[in-house]
């Protein structure tokens, strides 16, 4: 039996090249290889304040764009987070036990309340980690494929589940992370000390799936580079650099050591016009699907169904044995 892995993404709009890089890509290639479980966190994505009318499209785009980047529902389940309410219940439980200290020093929370301090912040925000850790533990994930910013919420995870089988008896799968060598943080174009956000304000220093050819070759062309000459991958000397020969490398297979040696003895303007070229011809297939789905939903609405079909299955058999552990209900 293959291995188990679960991963998601907020439905806050179409994701962009470094969601696709540092996620999308990789669970793609996971599907192969192991049983997947990929959902749209639409549960997360209320820890903010969010549109409704809005938040339903984008969990349509969510799963379009993962159709359109090439999970197969033959090999892996595709579902809505609320649609399973066991996330829910087994968050709540998970949040009995997990320590007021552990939540504070989640250095996410620490992130997202910098601007209008943690006195503001919603409950949901400061507690998501325990409905993160219910959103794997309930499927008993062997793996998680995690971003570097992730691997503390993972952690948490661990020791929540450790704690959990401590106090009730085996319960719950301990899961290992999964982190991407190269790629698993891109960078903003127009700050490689930042990390790439669909929030940022500065519209050139994001690629959506959902930008067309011209606006991707500008913001290609547009991204600063470093001082120095030289495209050479050193992410401390030349982040900028750095940043675009990782997205090169996703973009083409092209190792980075043949990429360099190919413009050994050019300028970054050559460099990043190939680099635009790339970006264009790898992604834009994908933004003509996400199109198409959103044009005609039936095929997503199918998938999200038989999706929640299996993901209930799943997590009701598993929530049956916790209630029971926990002491939950009528005897």
């Amino acid at each position: 039996m293959k291995d188990l892995i679960v991963s998601g993404i907020k439905p806050t709009s179409v994701p962009h090249i470094g969601n696709y890089i540092g996620s999308l890509k990789q669970w793609v290639e996971l599907q192969g290889s192991h049983k997947s479980l990929i959902f749209i966190a639409d549960l997360h994505a209320i820890t903010v304040p969010q549109d409704p009318t809005e938040l339903r499209q984008h969990i349509i785009d969510i799963t379009a764009t993962y159709l359109a980047v090439g999970l197969d529902p033959k090999h892996c389940t595709l579902f809505i987070q609320s649609e399973v309410p066991e996330h829910a219940e087994l968050g709540w439980i998970l949040g009995c036990i997990a320590k007021l200290g552990e939540m504070e020093r989640m250095t996410q929370f620490k992130d997202k309340t910098k601007k209008e301090g943690t006195e503001r912040a919603g409950l949901g925000l400061f507690s998501y980690p325990a409905l993160m850790a219910a959103d794997i533990l309930l499927y008993d994930a062997a793996a998680v494929p995690v971003g570097e910013d992730q691997v503390q919420h993972l952690e948490l995870t661990r020791v929540l589940a450790r704690r959990f089988n401590d106090r009730f008896g085996e319960t719950f799968v301990i899961p290992q992370p999964i982190v991407q060598k190269m790629g698993a943080r891109i960078m903003s174009l127009q700050d490689p000390t930042s990390k790439m956000s669909k929030s940022d304000p500065n519209p050139n220093a994001c690629i959506s799936l959902l930008d067309d050819a011209d606006t991707m070759r500008k913001k290609i062309m547009r991204a600063v580079t470093d001082s120095d000459g030289g495209v050479t991958y050193d992410p401390e000397t030349k982040p900028a650099i750095a940043n675009l020969l990782t997205i090169f490398h996703h973009m083409t297979g092209k190792p980075i050591t043949e990429i360099e040696k190919t413009f050994k003895n050019k300028g970054y303007g050559d460099f990043k016009k190939a680099l635009a070229d790339a970006v264009v011809d790898h992604l834009s297939p994908i933004t003509t699907k996400i199109l198409a789905h959103r044009e005609d939903p039936s095929e997503v609405l199918r998938v999200l169904n038989e999706g929640r079909e299996e993901a209930r299955a799943m997590a009701s058999k598993k929530m049956r044995v916790v209630r029971e552990r926990v002491g939950l209900g009528r005897a």
